[in-house]
């Protein structure tokens, strides 16, 4: 039998594993990676402006919140007014503060912001997302928790439009049968 005759699949097997193991012989070696000591390098820069401060847009439904935040002593201010003033229910400032519980920051940011549009509920749901943004523009490091809790998606559920000949969106009319 020559070196190409194949007559059955296992010397066709053969055949080709003879040829890998040749085709490796046969090639240059890859040159080696270059060995890394130290921390790892952040994937992203850290984006500050010149108070030292990072900014941020956060949206919810209708409500859109630019955020500003800087170290400090974890004060919230909101359109002027502090976050128990301005969200009096503790379930929203509950919602406020997750970004920070999640990356372990509570208490170490001041954050200032302004929100327009929308009811309380979504002005506080663009308030989390714009603070959840901001915290991984100044700590890159911080991007990877805050995202595996989903804080840096948009929620993008809003309300659906009324349609005509309904009462509502999806409700319609009362049928009369006479």
């Amino acid at each position: 039998m020559s070196d190409n005759t194949v007559t059955d699949l296992a010397d066709l097997g053969a055949l080709a594993a003879g040829n890998a193991v040749a085709a490796e012989a046969t090639a240059p070696a890859a040159p080696e990676a270059p060995v890394r000591t130290g921390p790892p390098a952040p994937l992203r820069e850290r984006e500050v402006d010149a108070q030292g401060r990072s900014y941020a847009t956060g949206r919810r439904k209708d409500a859109v919140a630019r955020v500003w935040i800087k170290p400090g002593s974890g004060k919230i201010t909101v359109n002027g007014r502090d976050q128990e003033v301005y969200f009096a229910r503790p379930t929203l400032r509950l919602v406020i503060n997750q970004p920070f519980e999640v990356a372990d920051r509570s208490g170490q940011y001041d954050v200032v912001c302004t929100v327009k549009g929308g009811g309380l509920s979504g002005q506080a749901g663009a308030v989390k997302h714009g603070i959840a943004q901001a915290l991984s523009k100044f700590e890159p490091a911080l991007r990877g928790a805050v995202k595996a809790a989903g804080f840096l998606t948009r929620d993008s559920r809003v309300v659906e439009r009324k349609k005509y000949g309904r009462a509502k969106a999806r409700r319609s009319f009362q049928f009369s049968k006479r």
